[in-house]
């Protein structure tokens, strides 16, 4: 999961309470997509710092300019890709004992990076194939590989299409978010005149690096498991069975850079009737500081007044 390379079919997903559907990409047995409870790699801890890339990882206070660092050297991590903290040396070459050939083709992705070079570009399924093998899911069926790499870059683009709509909404301040955020998560759809207008000055963000982290569960996460104990019908389910922090480049209205993190917790769900999987993706800010509490506060409550007060029932109604 989130496996992009800065060096040079469609599940049912749904992220942030939005839906989208794939039809033939179902997980295998192998994937790390089942592997909830299976060791995952140790990462550095999320108040690490890092420095440049050297051979070490950079990775800055989150919420903070991008021009501050810590030069404190890692070298545990120096075989590590700095922004992606996968070894940066996986192969394109068949294995030895592989039976199926499988495509070295890269799919660029839609997701900017955070220097402007380009997109991010995802595995070939041959490169996913190796670096499973490498992190010792040697059980892997290798016609399913292709499958794999369908679903990783599918729910990636789910992901970053719900931070995209984060920023839209909270890169030009409170204030004005909450302009929006009032009218609840159904209400600006409406207003799609307004929105256009008042998001041409919107610089869309950039990803800036990212990690894997399945053996630290959020917060959120660990909240719902303890409700799901109590409230079984309301709360009850499966742990998330990926995470991911991603740190993004955003442009504040005063035209300064600042790096913000996001959360991304993955979810399994029973399959569609027609056999298709179900994920879903709870994408938020990390509260790394009182600006992400607000924003997270105001979304979710803007939306719980929104739907309270009748404001959906009276915009609807013929005047």
């Amino acid at each position: 999961m989130g496996w992009f390379w800065a060096d040079t079919a469609k599940p049912v997903v749904q992220s942030g309470l939005h839906s989208y559907p794939e039809a033939d990409a179902t997980p295998p047995p192998g994937s790390p997509m089942h592997a909830a409870t299976s060791s995952p790699p140790t990462y550095p801890p999320q108040g690490s710092a890092l420095p440049p890339s050297d051979g070490s990882c950079p990775m800055k206070a989150p919420n903070t300019p991008l021009d501050s660092s810590d030069q404190t050297p890692k070298l545990t991590l120096s075989k590590l890709n700095p922004l992606n903290y996968m070894p940066s040396d996986i192969s394109q070459k068949r294995t030895e004992h592989q039976t199926v050939n499988l495509p070295v083709e890269r799919t660029v992705s839609s997701i900017p990076k955070g220097d402007a070079s380009g997109n991010w570009e995802y595995p070939s399924p041959q490169q996913m194939y190796n670096a499973m093998l490498r992190k010792g899911y040697d059980d892997t069926p290798e016609d399913a590989v292709e499958s794999m790499v369908a679903v990783h870059n599918f729910l990636n683009e789910g992901a970053w299409a719900e931070i995209v709509e984060w920023e839209r909404r909270f890169a030009k301040g409170l204030g004005r978010a909450w302009q929006e955020c009032k009218r609840g998560e159904e209400g600006p759809s409406s207003a799609v005149g307004m929105q256009s207008n008042e998001d041409e000055d919107v610089v869309p963000p950039r990803l800036v690096k990212f990690m894997g982290r399945p053996d630290k569960r959020t917060p959120k996460a660990s909240m719902l498991q303890i409700m799901g104990l109590i409230w079984p019908k309301t709360y009850g389910g499966e742990p998330p069975f990926d995470r991911h922090d991603w740190y993004i480049q955003r442009q504040t209205s005063r035209g300064k850079i600042r790096e913000v993190r996001y959360v991304i917790d993955y979810y399994s769900a029973p399959p569609e009737p027609t056999g298709e999987p179900v994920f879903y993706l709870d994408v938020r800010p990390a509260v790394d500081g009182p600006t992400a509490a607000l924003e997270r506060m105001m979304r979710w409550g803007g939306d719980v007044w929104y739907k309270a007060s009748g404001a959906a029932v009276r915009e609807n109604t013929p005047r």
